[in-house]
């Protein structure tokens, strides 16, 4: 099988209790899952413009996020069923609070996000759904703060 490259963007929001949000994805083909804000980049753009675009329309901030802090790689069905071979690149953000209110939602996310939530770090080792990427909390543990301003 040949998978598709798909170079993306991820955002580790942290609040000032240190708690990261995750948006929960309902997919018809699987079980619900949890992920960190971010998307795939566009052609043409950069990471940290793809990362500063996917927290506007996810989350509601537009802000700079900073240098990437991460990447990994992830072989994975997306939610239009197409095998990626995904290139991910992490961003910090640390904020105080804030409440998530989308900006732009694509049609599909309008019709797969149920919501999101601030997990504390934790809660993901024994959360019942799936929570991607797995490690998160080695990852959050591993990465340095970068203050939204």
């Amino acid at each position: 099988m040949v998978r598709i490259p798909r170079p993306a963007a991820r955002i580790l929001l942290v609040d000032a209790g240190g708690r990261v949000l995750l948006m929960r994805f309902t997919p018809v083909d699987r079980p619900p899952l949890w992920c960190t804000p971010g998307g795939a980049v566009d052609p043409g753009e950069s990471y940290e413009a793809a990362a500063r675009r996917e927290l506007w329309e996810e989350v509601g901030l537009d802000i700079d996020c900073g240098p990437q802090v991460a990447q990994r790689t992830a072989e994975f069905l997306t939610f239009e069923g197409v095998e990626v071979t995904a290139d991910e690149r992490y961003f910090r953000v640390d904020v105080d609070t804030h409440e998530v209110r989308a900006g732009a939602l694509t049609a599909l996310e309008q019709r797969l996000l149920a919501g999101s939530r601030w997990f504390d770090p934790r809660e993901l080792a024994d959360w019942p759904e799936t929570i991607y990427p797995a490690d998160l909390a080695a990852l959050l543990e591993a990465t340095e703060p970068h203050h939204a301003r």
